[in-house]
């Protein structure tokens, strides 16, 4: 301000000169920073551009502001903050405090990779001194808001040479819980970050402030004694706190080195303001952190010294938003103690109770009327400036004042949580509420208070209150910062939603639920009676596969190729995942285009690989039907399975393959060219493969058998696509595996191309349970086995029979340790295709206990019956000799050939070889 005397602060220098010569060994480095402290705060006092210090979300900083500004009515409000989060803020008249602005970017330039999706959060809280000077410009006419940070591209920009960092966590802070999670792995931007770098200083605060966290040591030493201040001792004690704060941080010189050039953009931009709009200095508030306040920059002031050149921003390119936040979202992000953002929501309420400042709104907001808006912008006539006094002295000189105890205050307090901890499954009782009443006014005595505050009611709760074991889901600790005011959390208005977020809206409008409250809430659809409700159907099946796990979740209904729903019921929290949904928003214009392009980036991904292509294949299919975009993406799958040279995704190409073909052949006249191409060429390709795929260590089993499946299963289609059957069999004849498990899978290949009998696979088999050296093997070729049912389904009965074998021919010594190896393989290996085998051993086995001592096996073979009534059948031939005549002319054979022989010689021949009897018997059984 101009007509600020010269010797301000002479009286609080000497003072302090006095004090360093008396309390150091060495007063020239004490004094050096004490004097340094005075001087930073003389030179933010003078700067003709009034400087308001501030904390982030400090009650005191709020009341302050809105103090000032009716006092002062500036014309034009520098505000840090983002620059180019400036076009959002009028969207905040149609949100609920508290939310934050959000800048967001996907598609990165100029920034490695892994950083991507960048985002930048800026938290604003009603009891924020931010958002009263937001309010105040948005809603004065003739006032003008600039914001003079850095951009959200700089932010990246300046990070890139540190590290990437959001704030220093409280190590008493709790695990953070799903509200606590709205900012997500964003960047966190707030005003006035004002906590000590110095380790050992914080560590001395709390030391001998008696407190637990620093959030504690600041409510009880800062923002009660600032809550009935003038605005130049407000105004002082903050630039002082700033200075020491900034005199006292350890030597990090990117983090100095980035707070330097902070401090150089904003004023190069407020000089460049000033100068293009020609406004008297006089008659503009800059708002910052109080750190940056004490800044000893040479660009420090509207007469700076220097320039500071402002780089160009990255190609990237950025979409801004308005997300919801929340009490613990600011805490966790910002290190903040638990429930200090609650307390201090609390304290703002009381502060304008008792001082009856009237806060800024803005016009439109929830919870503000209209008489109240129209309050809140009719200031009275501004307050000349005048040359601040030294109010420093005064403050720093004078005892701390205790606060009276309020009992009915403390009372009520003790009631609730009581009430509270009953709720939630506590036996608390009246004795609790007096115990927890005495136990605060003990432990802020105990901490030089007369006064206890938030923090001593937490901890004497916890001490009465608090047992052994929490017996629900919310701990003492918690349910005092919920009654303190609880964890706010806010939402953003429809008018205030991306375009994308509205049209879902919009869209599921008939279901007549309240989508943007918190919560779960069912919604049914019966789409049998409603036809029209199948749209309903289809936005929420895309909110399934675009949000997170919670934000849409079917309780009845699915969808499956080739299938229309009938009725579905859905479990909806999009009021809950509102960030999801919002942040959707920044990449396109409609969930279809969203859902695309995001299909488009899997298939063309780095690590596409043809499994993960025919999924994207098969979710264009279901959610979006559009033959376009599957063909293009069914193409991809083709290029990406002729580039592999691996077969880990053969089992995923199977399923998926298969449920295609079956798919397009009950909707379709004809298949798809694409498909038919990746038919032929995976035949090719797997043909290729196999022989190295039977003798390679990295291929399991499993991706073996489903490449064969895919051969066996795809191979009446490939032939009829103009493949050669004689290639699958080289491809077989070249395959010699060491792998039991794969040789047993070679030999039912095998037995597939007819190369192999079931006698000839019978034998080996037996082979293997006769030599011991091999038996401790066996269930690696039943293994084998197993995984052969995939693609070859016919020898199910052989596996049973396979596993019947080892039961009943093993001896105990050999089965009974051998029995964990076989379920831990079946297990492992065989779990999609036990049920195969499960039902084949229904069939064959007898179904009751006492039938099984007399079954026997299929596979056993029966003996031949013993020829009894041998000599009668020969008689019976000798005396019907018309009989063998018959048969010689069913065999082919004329009479002469009794002639030649004749007399008995028939019924000779058939008593030579009666055979011939039996045979016949069994062929006139037959007929």
């Amino acid at each position: 301000m101009s007509g600020t005397h010269e010797g301000t602060f002479e009286a609080l220098r000497g003072q302090l000169q006095e004090a360093a010569a008396t309390f150091a060994d060495g007063p020239d480095a004490l004094e050096g920073i004490l004097l340094g402290i005075v001087d930073d705060v003389d030179r933010a006092v003078r700067e003709p551009l009034e400087i308001f210090p501030v904390c982030h979300h400090s009650p005191a900083s709020a009341i302050a502001m809105a103090r000032r500004l009716r006092e002062k009515q500036p014309k034009v409000v520098y505000l840090e903050l983002c620059e180019d989060m400036a076009p959002l803020l009028t969207e905040l008249r149609n949100c609920t405090l508290p939310v934050a602005v959000q800048a967001f970017a996907t598609a990165v330039e100029g920034f490695p990779a892994e950083w991507s999706p960048l985002s930048v959060v800026a938290p604003i809280t009603e009891a924020s001194a931010e958002y009263q000077a937001i309010a105040y410009a948005l809603d004065t006419p003739g006032v003008e808001l600039v914001l003079v940070d850095r951009s959200s591209d700089h932010v990246f920009q300046w990070d890139a040479r540190g590290s990437h960092s959001t704030g220093p966590a409280d190590p008493d802070a709790p695990p953070a819980e799903e509200e606590a999670a709205l900012h997500g792995d964003a960047i966190g931007v707030e005003i006035g970050d004002l906590r000590p770098r110095f380790a050992d200083l914080e560590e001395h605060l709390l030391r001998h402030g008696k407190v637990r966290h620093w959030s504690e040591w600041w409510h009880q030493y800062v923002e009660l004694p600032l809550g009935d201040c003038d605005h130049d001792t407000y105004r002082q004690v903050m630039l002082l706190i700033g200075s020491l704060f900034r005199r006292l941080a350890p030597g990090d010189r990117h983090r100095v080195r980035v707070d330097e050039d902070r401090e150089r953009y904003m004023w190069t931009r407020m000089r460049e303001h000033l100068a293009a709009t020609g406004t008297d200095p006089a008659n503009c508030l800059y708002v910052c952190g109080a750190f940056h306040a004490a800044s000893r920059v040479p660009e420090f002031g509207v007469h700076g010294t220097d320039t500071f050149e402002i780089g160009p921003r990255t190609a990237t390119t950025w979409q801004h938003g308005l997300i919801p936040s929340s009490h613990a979202a600011i805490e966790a992000q910002f290190g903040l103690a638990a429930g200090s953002v609650s307390i201090a929501a609390t304290v703002w309420a009381k502060n304008l109770r008792r001082t009856r400042v009237e806060p800024f709104r803005l016009a439109g907001q929830a919870g503000t009327s209209k008489s109240k808006a129209k309050r809140a912008v009719a200031a009275p006539a501004p307050v000349p400036a005048v040359a601040p006094s030294d109010k420093l002295t005064g403050f720093l000189r004078q005892p701390s004042v205790l606060d009276q105890l309020d009992e009915a205050e403390l009372l009520g307090w003790s009631v609730e949580i009581v009430r509270a901890a009953r709720r939630n499954g506590y036996l608390a009782s009246t004795a609790d509420a007096i115990a927890v009443f005495e136990t605060s006014i003990l432990l802020a005595g105990m901490r030089d208070r007369a006064r206890p505050t938030p923090y001593d009611f937490q901890d004497a709760a916890v001490t009465c209150i608090e047992k052994d074991s929490v017996p629900g889901r919310r701990d003492v600790r918690r349910l005092v910062e919920i009654m303190m005011g609880g964890d706010r959390v806010g939402q953003v208005g429809y008018d205030a939603l991306p375009p994308l977020a509205r049209d879902v809206h919009d869209r599921l409008a008939p279901l007549r639920l309240k989508l943007q409250q918190r919560g779960v809430q069912r919604a049914l659809l019966d789409i049998a009676s409603q036809p029209g409700l199948e749209r309903c159907s289809d936005v929420l099946w895309m909110l399934r596969y675009l949000m997170p796990q919670g934000a849409a979740r079917p309780i009845m209904g699915e969808r499956r190729l080739g299938e229309r729903p009938i009725q579905e019921s859905w479990d909806l929290a999009l009021g809950t995942h509102q960030r999801a949904l919002i942040e959707l928003g920044y990449e396109g214009v409609s969930i279809e285009q969203v859902l695309e392009q995001r299909l488009r980036r899997t298939a063309y991904g780095p690590h596409a690989t043809a499994a993960t292509v025919l999924e994207a294949v098969e979710d264009a299919t279901l959610y979006l039907r559009s033959r376009r975009l599957t063909d293009e993406l069914g193409t991809r799958a083709l290029e990406v399975l002729s580039a592999e040279r691996s077969v880990d995704g053969a089992p995923e190409v199977l399923r998926r393959v298969r449920r295609l073909l079956a798919h397009y052949r009950t909707s379709e006249p004809v298949l798809p060219p694409w498909i038919e191409s990746f038919v032929k060429t995976g035949y090719a390709h797997y043909c290729t493969l196999l022989p190295t795929a039977f003798t390679d260590d990295d291929a399991t089993v499993r991706q073996v058998a489903a490449m064969l499946g895919f051969l066996f299963s795809m191979e009446g289609l490939a032939l009829s696509l103009g493949c050669d059957r004689t290639q699958l069999e080289l491809a077989v004849a070249q395959s010699h595996p060491q792998d039991p498990s794969k040789t047993a899978l070679l030999w039912a290949a095998q037995t597939q191309l007819g190369l192999l009998t079931r006698a000839d696979l019978r034998a080996r088999c037996d082979e293997l349970l006769a030599n011991p050296l091999v038996v401790p093997a066996y269930p690696r070729y039943l293994s084998g086995l197993v995984h052969a049912l995939e693609p070859v389904p016919g020898l199910t009965d052989f596996v049973v029979e396979a596993v019947s074998n080892a039961f009943g021919r093993l001896p105990d010594p050999v089965l009974l340790p051998w029995l964990p190896t076989l379920i831990t393989t079946l297990r492992s290996g065989g779990a999609e295709l036990a049920p195969l085998l499960i039902r084949e051993a229904g069939r064959v086995f007898p179904g009751r206990l006492a039938a099984l001592d007399a079954w026997v096996p299929p596979w056993v073979a029966q003996p031949e019956p013993e020829a009894v009534h041998r000599p009668g059948r020969a008689a019976l031939l000798a005396a019907h000799p018309a009989t063998c005549d018959a048969v010689a002319s069913l065999l082919g054979c004329d009479g002469a050939w009794g002639a030649t022989d004749p007399g008995p010689s028939g019924a000779a021949l058939a008593g030579r070889h009666p055979e011939t009897a039996v045979a016949l018997e069994v062929l006139l059984a037959g007929a």
